[in-house]
């Protein structure tokens, strides 16, 4: 049994922060590769960062310089802060994993999201 569940979302002015959490419960994998990715009404899931067990770390263009994505793996948690927020990223924010270093193929495990919204 692998659970991965998102907490940290909510409402947020222009230009503010929040700090998404994912903590990983029940049987616990070694993960090789996490990510957070978001979904927008009307558009496609998007892979927002992405961290490897190497501590690589991958960001979309949009959100490069202003979220940095991050992990303990003592406490089996990965986070994203999110910094400068724009409306531009409201949307439901997904935790996911992977036991593969390459996530080209997407990752098996996800979070049940949780909602980022931010007003002008």
């Amino acid at each position: 049994q692998v659970q991965l569940v998102e907490s940290g979302g909510g409402l947020v002015q222009a230009g503010g922060s929040l700090r998404l959490s994912c903590v990983a419960s029940g049987f616990i994998f070694r993960f090789k590769a996490m990510g957070w990715h978001r979904q927008a009404p009307g558009k496609q899931r998007e892979l927002v960062a992405a961290i490897t067990s190497g501590d690589n770390t991958n960001y979309a263009d949009s959100v490069k310089g202003r979220f940095t994505i991050s992990r303990d793996n003592a406490k089996n948690t990965v986070y994203l802060q999110m910094n400068s927020l724009k409306p531009e990223d409201t949307a439901v924010y997904f935790c996911a994993a992977s036991q593969y270093m390459n996530y080209d193929a997407g990752f098996p495990f996800w979070g049940q999201g949780t909602q980022v919204t931010v007003s002008s």
